[in-house]
């Protein structure tokens, strides 16, 4: 991209610099920012020698990087940060010699400054296109967390020379400014830290969790146990809370990284009368990351705001999402659905009539949806199949903030923001004269678009617990595990029917899977297998280190798993009660008893 290939010249003999002074804590350090990051870390001094790394960048400790460091020259002499999201195409990166060469695929550096002076540089860097995606996706998150550990850098350790357990605190200050839930175990299973966002996930204290003893229980042992995202039971006094995320060893400690979390102890599934948070947004792919985002930078606008997207992608959770997010959360939210109203009566439920309007009217009149929304949201879902002579109706209504009621003889004032929303091609639907350009204008002031379902192949598995869950507990039915053939069956199939197609795929299969057994191919509906619905996935090439890095978390996960399963069986004789208690089948028991080498009644 537009630096060193390798580091070049040993230490001069002269004195070492302030961050080489302290380089064991900052090595720790290191590797500790990139365990919760999950980047590489590079920090070098401002003469360019490496104090400390991960990865590749642990090689040559003390030695200077050689000219063509331009990136890191760059933060030194002008005491800034920089960013790089695509290698080779910054202009820093135009006459490097090893720019065709480089394997680093994104940048993101920032000064260490003490005195009013640099004296290093604190550097994200991304060699593979996950790695990449993670800094392209949280810039500014990743900008501002690196700025706040830097000035930690200064405050705890330059300032305080005397290192103790002081890698500890920065380990836990580092983790309190997150917005990911996080929490510490030690290798004795008792909670050593929680951070602000982990509480609130728990609905905890510090005081009620911190010491507390804590078990992890994956709900399937199948392969995709060992890596990525998968829902956890997580146990501590009498509470048992289900939480998806992502279980690190981190030298001595367990990490456990949380993604969403759905209460595991509560029968009530349902977000309420008043709808769903943005946290109803079940996601973590790059399309709908970046939609989160929005809706939470245009919710506290009274913009119009139009959604588009296929039929089932979730068009109304997005609405209620803004609506909770804005200012008017406390007031109505008014859905109508355009389409599912006939056209005769559809003027009559937006705007109302006064007694007498027609014949068969109410004797006392009735209030329209939009006066009912009144310093409300008024949510207009299929919007295209609204008649053009109410649109031009509702055009009026928007520009004036006035309605008249059918059969009134003066309008009403209304003070609304309205969501719309659609499945159709209106730009088609204006060149047909189906729809106004004008009213379009007006209602589509900020749009957001809703990705199908499959373009959010890495959310899947995410979805599919989402749902097992939701469903399992509205209908009091045990939560059954899921084989990863099945995962990936479902990653490939093109959900023509969207988010709502796998929501009522996934109540069926919790009807129709044993109790206590594992989800496989066998279960899913026949017309499903062979529907065709299929796409195809390239498979990305895996690189060495990351080969490597995969290989050593599984080992310290299957130790996990082996030590629970070995719990288990010396707390029943019962191999069934066993299996029961770690959520898994008999057969698939037997198959880890016999990896293990474990028989029942182990201590």
């Amino acid at each position: 991209m537009y630096r060193r290939k390798s580091a070049a010249f040993l230490i001069p003999s002269k004195a070492p610099s302030i961050l080489m002074q302290i380089q064991p804590t900052i090595q720790k350090f290191a590797r500790m920012l990139s365990s919760v990051l999950q980047l590489e870390v590079e920090i070098v001094d401002n003469e360019l020698y490496r104090v400390a790394g991960t990865g590749a960048y642990s090689k040559q400790i003390g030695y200077k990087l050689n000219s063509n460091s331009r990136l890191l020259r760059y933060i030194i002499e002008t005491q800034s940060e920089k960013v790089v999201t695509h290698s080779r195409f910054d202009p820093l990166c135009k006459d490097c010699n090893n720019k065709d060469k480089c394997e680093e695929k994104a940048f993101l550096g920032t000064p260490v400054m003490y005195h009013d002076r640099c004296v290093g540089v604190i550097s994200l860097v991304a060699l593979t296109r996950e790695q990449q995606e993670r800094i392209n996706e949280n810039i500014q998150e990743f900008s501002d967390y690196v700025r706040h550990v830097s000035s930690i850098f200064v405050s705890r350790f330059l300032q305080e020379r005397a290192v103790g357990d002081n890698i500890h605190k920065i380990f836990l200050t580092m983790i309190e400014n997150m917005d990911q839930g996080v929490l510490v175990v030690g290798n004795d299973q008792k909670v050593k830290f929680a951070n602000q966002a982990a509480l609130k996930i728990m609905s905890v204290t510090q005081g009620h969790v911190i010491g507390k003893s804590i078990q992890f229980q994956p709900l399937t042992f199948e392969d995709n146990f060992k890596h990525g995202h998968m829902q956890h039971i997580i146990s501590f006094d009498d509470r048992k809370e289900l939480i998806i995320g992502q279980l690190h060893a981190v030298q001595d400690q367990w990490l456990f990284l949380m993604a969403f979390h759905q209460s595991h102890s509560s029968g009530d599934f349902s977000c309420g009368q008043e709808g769903p948070q943005i946290e109803a947004m079940v996601g973590e792919c790059r399309p709908m990351r970046q939609l989160k985002k929005l809706i939470s930078r245009v919710a506290p606008s009274p913009s119009s705001v139009m959604i588009a997207g296929e039929s089932g992608t979730g068009k109304e959770v997005v609405a209620r999402a803004i609506h909770k997010l804005s200012d008017r959360h406390t007031k109505p939210f008014i859905a109508i659905n355009c389409a599912a109203i006939p056209e005769q009566l559809l003027e009559s439920e937006l705007f109302g009539y006064v007694k007498g309007a027609f014949t068969g009217a109410s004797a006392n009149g009735k209030t329209g949806l939009i006066q009912a929304a009144n310093s409300g949201t008024l949510f207009l879902d299929e919007i295209g199949d609204m008649p053009l002579t109410l649109q031009a109706k509702l055009l009026r209504a928007i520009e004036s903030r006035e309605i008249q009621p059918v059969g009134a003889s003066h309008p009403v004032q209304v003070d609304i923001r309205i969501i719309s929303a659609t499945n159709q091609n209106l730009d088609q639907y204006i060149a047909e004269g189906k729809f106004r350009e004008d009213l379009y204008y007006r209602l589509n002031v900020i749009p957001l678009r809703l990705p199908p379902l499959r373009e959010r192949q890495d959310d899947i598995e995410l979805l599919i617990h989402y749902f097992l869950h939701l469903h399992t507990g509205r209908l009091n039915l045990v939560y059954p595990g899921v084989a990863q053939d099945v995962i990936d069956f479902l990653k490939r199939y093109r959900w023509p029917g969207n988010i709502r197609e796998l929501s009522n795929l996934m109540e069926y299969l919790v009807n129709v899977v044993p109790s206590g057994e594992i989800i496989d191919m066998s279960l899913l509906p026949p017309n499903l297998l062979s529907s065709g619905e299929l796409a195809s996935q390239p498979t990305a090439p895996v690189s060495a280190a990351a080969t490597i890095a995969q290989e050593e978390s599984v080992t310290a996960l299957e130790e996990m798993e082996r030590q629970m399963i070995r719990d288990a069986l010396s707390r029943y004789s019962n191999k069934k009660q066993a299996a029961d208690e770690l959520g898994i089948g008999i057969a698939t028991l037997y198959r880890k008893i016999k990896k293990y080498s474990l028989a029942a009644g182990q201590n």
